[in-house]
Order: C-alpha cells, then structure tokens, then sequence
C-alpha cells in the first residue's frame, strides 16, 4: 500500500488505529464553535456531533490512513504581496482543484489496500466530510498541527494536501509526530489581521483565507485595509514558517500555476461577468466561490492598490448588478478617490440605491 501511495505521488504516509485517537480529534472543536469564531460556516457547527471521531461518520471503520501530497510552490508566495495591480492567489488555489486531483489517486491507493487485507471495505475523504483532518493527520505521524494550526511537516513544511482512507481493516499504526515549533512566532507575529487570538488557537473571522472564501457577506471595513491584494485565500502564515527549507516544488504537473492565476491584472478581474468568471477558473478551486465574492474581494484589493488608474473600473462596479460588488466599490472609489469625487457620485446614486447595506456603505463613507 505504501508503494502504491509512493507511486500515486504522496510524499507522506501514516497509519493511525481509530481507537487510540480518543477524543483527540474533536479537542478543540467545542471552544471554537461555542466562541463563534467559525464566522458564519454554519455547515462546521452542524457537524460538530459527527466531526468528533471517525467512527461517529463511520462507525465500522477501524483504521485510518493519512496522505500527504505536496504542492510546494515554485516562488516565495510572499513576493507576489508587493505587486499591488496584480491580485495575489494561495498557492493551493492557483493549479486544478486539489480535490478532482487527489480523489483519484486516493481511490487508486484504497483499491490496494483492500485487496492487501482480504476485501475490506474502504472510504476516501479529501477535505468535504466531517473529519478532523489536521489532529488525525498528526496522530498517524505526518506532522503536528503547528501555533498557526495548520499542519507541518518536517519534510514538506506547510505545503501538504490531506487525503484520507478510512477502513475496516485492522492496521498496524505509525508513532504519532512530536510538536516541534519551539519557541518560533513567525506565523503568528504575521499575520496582517491578527487571527490568532494565542498560539494554537484561529479566530476565523479574522483570517483572510475565510474572508475571502467563505464569508458571504459583506467584509468587516475595519479589515479591509489589511487584506491588501489578497483576493483568494492568504499564505502568510505557512511562508514564513522555518519548516519550509525542507520542502521541495511540487510535483505534480495539475497543481503548477496556470495563466489565469499566475499574476491576474486586477484590471482584468474587475471586468469579470459570471460566464467570463467560470469560463476563466473552470476546474480552479477558486470557481466554487462565484463570481460575487470573488470580484468582491478585487475590488477590495483595487481599492488597496494606491492606483487612481483602476478608478474608471471600479465606478462601473458601482452599478453591478450584486449589492455585495456595489458595496465594496463604494469603499475602493472613495480610496482611491477622495471625499470629493465619492460625495459627487453619492448624489448621483445613493437615492436609488435598493440594498440597505449600500445606502449604508455610502452613508459611512460621507460621514468621513
């Protein structure tokens, strides 16, 4: 099975027996959800019950396996931060999406491993069930879930995808990885939000990757500012971790870059209509968010960018055809435009504005 995983191309491997986990995999879970900082991930509260144990969404299940696949990437994603009319992509997000690559292989590798112990039965998870991931990826010794809570490895860094095969066959389990970050800060001390609350604890609602992915609604104005050309998910946090001397580029030739997420001109993104959206990230990760929140977040990064030149773009924003756009504009034209040319354009719109969160938007931005 290892050897099949190897070929498969994952570069990490553990073994976990289900019922040495206790309740380790859940041990975080009550505070997070319970102090709200899931934002509005309703579907994380919902599950809570069965995000406990694997045996809870299984309960014939007895092992797990835990893979790892890296998608290093080929430049210091930091870099791509000071180019501010260009939008800056996670890593994860800027190849195919990692869930269409992974799920393939995982099945190849269940396949073998059902064979290997006699026929038992197997079932594959890539990031869209109720399974604690990272705590289980940690048991079964692929890294430890570092002061930024993301996994490290010592081989890999911060640059790992997770699958997982849950199995009713009984498996021989690796040693668990010890915790290794010491004393370091770096990932806490960077983050431009402040999302971490202490080490070892996220407070999503304060993390970009959330905001500009999984929230829906309008972004808090006090964040705005620090999101900077963030306009799909933030790597801060795992880049400046030391682990990373020890990872390598990825691998795998579908999670490379593609043109449309290598250095996208904000310009561009801010012309994007829904069937130019989806035509321009099919098969991206990024599709699954929509065109709303997407060009939500470029317009945020527009008005971060110090470039009066993307002003023209971003008043045609202000007659889109989302509130959730026309909202964001509001704040990035008075940016990038001053009182003046924001109290002009509010004379000419603000009375019929329908959505209350833009008349809102407008009425903040006269009263500074």
């Amino acid at each position: 099975m290892r050897r099949a995983a190897a070929e498969a191309g994952f570069e990490a491997v553990g073994l976990v027996r289900l019922a040495d986990l206790g309740s380790a995999p859940g041990a975080r879970l009550d505070a997070f959800v319970s102090d709200g900082r899931h934002g509005d991930m309703a579907w994380m509260a919902a599950d809570t019950e069965r995000r406990r144990h694997p045996q809870v969404l299984w309960p014939a299940a007895r092992s797990a396996v835990a893979l790892g696949l890296n998608y290093g990437p080929e430049t210091d994603p930091l870099a791509a931060l000071e180019r501010r009319m260009e939008g800056a992509i996670s890593v994860y997000a800027r190849g195919r999406d990692y869930h269409d690559v992974i799920k393939g292989k995982l099945k190849h590798v269940a396949g073998v491993l059902s064979r290997a112990a006699g026929g038992a039965e197997v079932k594959v998870f890539v990031d869209t069930a109720p399974l604690m991931e990272k705590p289980i990826a940690a048991l079964a010794g692929l890294g430890w879930q570092g002061r930024h809570t993301n996994l490290v490895s010592r081989e890999a860094g911060s640059w790992l995808f997770l699958g997982f095969i849950l199995t009713t066959a009984e498996l021989v389990p690796d040693a668990p990885e010890a915790d290794h970050c010491g004393s370091c800060r770096r990932c806490l001390d960077i983050c431009p939000t402040n999302a971490f609350p202490a080490p070892y604890q996220l407070d999503a609602r304060r993390c970009i990757s959330y905001l500009t992915i999984e929230h829906k609604g309008p972004i808090s104005r006090e964040l705005r500012p620090l999101m900077g050309n963030r306009i799909y998910g933030c790597d801060d946090c795992l880049a400046v971790c030391p682990w990373n001397k020890f990872a390598s580029v990825a691998r795998e030739a579908k999670l490379a870059a593609t043109d449309a997420t290598r250095a996208p001109p904000l310009a561009e993104l801010l012309e994007l209509d829904d069937t130019a959206f989806r035509k321009r990230f099919s098969g991206s990760p990024i599709k699954r968010t929509g065109r709303d929140r997407f060009v939500r977040n470029v317009v945020i990064a527009a008005g971060n960018s110090g470039a009066p030149d993307l002003l023209g773009a971003l008043e045609r924003r202000l007659d889109d055809a989302s509130p959730l756009v026309r909202g964001a504009a509001v704040w990035a034209v008075a940016r990038l435009g001053g009182s003046a040319r924001i109290a002009r354009l509010a004379a000419e719109r603000l009375a019929r504005e329908p959505d209350m969160v833009v008349r809102a938007e407008w009425t903040a931005e006269m009263a500074e």
